[in-house]
């Protein structure tokens, strides 16, 4: 039985900049009724962080962030010590089939109380890493309901990179299908750029047997892209209008699923190459939050104009984050990650994250 220390190192952010962030000691806490310890190996970052650390994740105005929170989301590591469970087992988030023991290999979910359907407000208001505290640390206490456990053949590593980037691959790709039911052969998907989101729906699709289209600014990302199963490879630097080049490549018929990273400057390019009767799955905004083109098209005429449907995508629930689970264990698919960062670089980690020069995930190793 392994005793955890009494004090231990966390991260912490004030979001007034990456620069500004401190590592901390801080009393190592005690799991209580439905609770466990989990000492945490390691942690994935995604773009979400690095915006939450400069304080500008505030477009979810119904959330109220604290002055100062623990970053990050989503990790991996191992039950310590494990609370007393409860007997009243008619309430959903005491439910007997997310009971632990020690030792037991476990990744974050994002939002602790979304178990299934449609996430509310109420979801939202307990992710990780803001307003909730975040994984940035050496051992974290979870609700039973807020962790997963994971199959052995991932690293620690790789399994840090499920919770947010994979699940959010997930139901882009699978959000209007019933549970059960995933892409497959005959459809094409639309990934944009090579980021943690991007590169994990490129393996699962792939894996899938579905036709993958991807774009980057960078040849060499591309070809990388080819040999985890891109089909179609687009550089949309030298390719400007690359959506264009995505409805030749599919005979015109343009994707059946765009996932939609780039926000106010590639949304009408999205709009211009996807199927008719297809999905844009809305991610990210990396290209900004704010169009400033002052020759817009009114976005009901967009939808219409393909009969498209556009849909945000903030994670999923826990059942389906189990779901996609049993898909990578089938297909063996393993994470790509691009840099790991030891636990003391966390804001050197967040940093590289925020120049964008990676390719997959970046991951930062708290536990050596």
């Amino acid at each position: 039985m392994m005793v955890p220390p009494q004090r231990i190192r966390q991260w912490s952010t004030g979001q007034d900049g990456l620069d500004k962030l401190r590592l901390d000691e801080t009393d190592c806490p005690t799991p209580g009724q439905d609770e466990v310890l989990v000492e945490v190996h390691a942690v994935s970052l995604n773009y979400r962080d690095t915006e939450v650390a400069m304080g500008l994740y505030n477009h979810h105005k119904s959330v109220d962030h604290p002055p100062a929170l623990v970053p990050c989301s989503d990790m991996c590591g191992v039950v310590v010590a494990v609370g007393p469970y409860s007997k009243n087992t008619s309430d959903p988030y005491k439910n007997p089939a997310f009971q632990l023991k020690e030792g037991d290999r476990v990744i974050s979910t994002f939002a602790a109380t979304h178990l299934t359907g449609q996430v509310q407000a109420s979801d939202v208001a307990n992710g990780l890493g803001g307003p909730a505290p975040g994984v940035l640390t050496q051992y974290r206490v979870f609700p039973t309901y807020n962790v997963v456990k994971v199959p052995n053949y991932l690293s620690a590593q790789e399994a840090s990179c499920l919770p947010i980037a994979a699940m959010t691959a997930w139901m882009s790709l699978n959000c209007m299908r019933a549970q059960g039911e995933i892409i497959g052969p005959n459809e094409t998907v639309l990934c944009q750029g090579t980021g943690g989101v991007s590169i994990a729906a490129l393996q699962i699709a792939a894996a899938a047997g579905a036709s993958v289209v991807i774009t980057s600014s960078s040849d060499s990302k591309l070809e990388r892209a080819r040999k985890l199963g891109a089909k179609t490879l687009v550089n949309y630097n030298s390719t400007p209008d690359w959506e264009a080049f995505v409805l030749k490549a599919t005979a015109d018929a343009g994707a059946d699923v765009v996932l939609e990273v780039g926000g106010a400057k590639t949304l009408r390019k999205s709009f211009d190459c996807v199927k008719f009767g297809g999905l844009i799955a809305c991610i990210g905004y990396l290209s900004g939050k704010v169009d400033d083109d002052t020759d817009r098209t009114n976005t009901n005429l967009l939808c219409l104009k393909r009969n498209v449907t556009l849909k945000g995508i903030l994670n999923g629930p826990r059942d389906r984050l189990e779901e996609m689970l049993r898909f990578y264990k089938e297909k063996g698919i393993k994470p790509v990650v691009d840099r790991v960062f030891k636990f003391e670089e966390g804001n050197e980690a967040l940093k590289y994250l925020y120049s964008g020069g990676h390719f997959g995930k970046v991951v930062v190793q708290v536990k050596e």
